[in-house]
């Protein structure tokens, strides 16, 4: 295998980007893997590493952290590719959520992600944009929530010291006595829905936050972004609605409303919280844009 480029978030997965280090180079070395590491210093480093990755020649370049850091190493490729086919992407697992891994079949432990990107094969999957107000449009891999997602992602922030559900399950919950339903506007296809909304997620992968299947029948790869739109609703009813996320039953709700697109158009008088594949996108924005790009990024997996 040629040298591959590992960008490892040492923050990621509150600090077990860290500490996983001496691990992943053991089991990288144990794979007779040849890899140049390197080690994000600054919010948005990764997307910088990346594109000097990809412009260097690295043929993979492995996003070592969480759904954030995966993200940014996206957005990196993406930029250097333009129009063309991104990648190729690695993943080794060591965030809070890592939805993507999950969604690409990445094994969650560190030894299983380091014998995949050693042996695995290469997928071609979607990348979505989004453009938020009059910003320049960025890239997802995994799912934008606006409304409750974007506040739990803002309330989860704040927890320096849990991952994975120990941390997002009971930030939800607390979320939901804080949360308010926003008007909003949403567009797609020959159809516009305008009512208060407790969320509208934008999905190119079925799972977030670590264990919600939001959009349970999401595939990555098949040119289409899922919508999972839920309307105000009581904390009550949010309450029991949770579990209902966890095992993708939601759906048959009477006030969640899925569907699939290409485009979608969210708009709002109010301020619309939203996070992007678990890092936060907006806390105030009035106007979401978002569009498939169909088979634009290579994926070790």
């Amino acid at each position: 295998m040629k040298p591959i480029k590992i960008i490892l978030n040492p923050i990621a997965g509150r600090g077990y980007g860290a500490r996983s280090e001496p691990a992943l180079r053991r089991f990288l070395n144990a794979e007779d893997v040849n890899f140049d590491l390197a080690i994000t210093e600054w919010p948005g480093h990764a997307i910088e590493l990346a594109q000097q990755a990809a412009s260097d020649g690295f043929e993979i370049i492995v996003a070592a952290g969480g759904d954030g850091t995966t993200h940014e190493v996206v957005n990196g490729l993406m930029a250097v590719a333009g129009d063309g086919v991104a990648g190729t992407l690695g993943v080794i697992p060591v965030g809070s959520g890592s939805d993507f891994a999950n969604t690409v079949g990445i094994p969650p432990d560190l030894k299983g992600a380091c014998r995949r990107l050693a042996h695995g094969q290469t997928r071609i999957v979607d990348v979505c944009r989004v453009a938020v107000d009059d910003q320049s449009p960025r890239y997802f891999d995994n799912t934008v929530n606006v409304g409750f997602g974007g506040r739990v992602t803002y309330e989860a922030l704040k927890v320096k010291w849990v991952r994975g559900m120990a941390l997002y399950l009971p930030v939800v919950l607390k979320t939901i006595f804080l949360s308010q339903s926003p008007q909003m506007t949403i567009e797609y296809g020959n159809q516009k829905l305008e009512f208060p909304a407790m969320m509208v997620c934008v999905a190119n992968g079925a799972r977030e936050g670590g264990g919600f299947f939001t959009a349970p029948d999401a595939l990555p790869d098949d040119g289409l972004l899922d919508l999972c739109i839920v309307q105000e609703i009581g904390k009550m009813a949010m309450l029991a609605l949770v579990p209902r996320f966890m095992d993708g039953s939601h759906v048959n709700h009477e006030a969640v409303t899925m569907t699939r697109t290409k485009r979608v158009i969210i708009s709002s008088p109010d301020d619309l919280i939203a996070h992007a594949d678990g890092e936060m996108l907006c806390t105030d924005a009035h106007r979401l844009e978002f569009e498939i790009l169909p088979q634009r990024l290579q994926v070790r997996c």
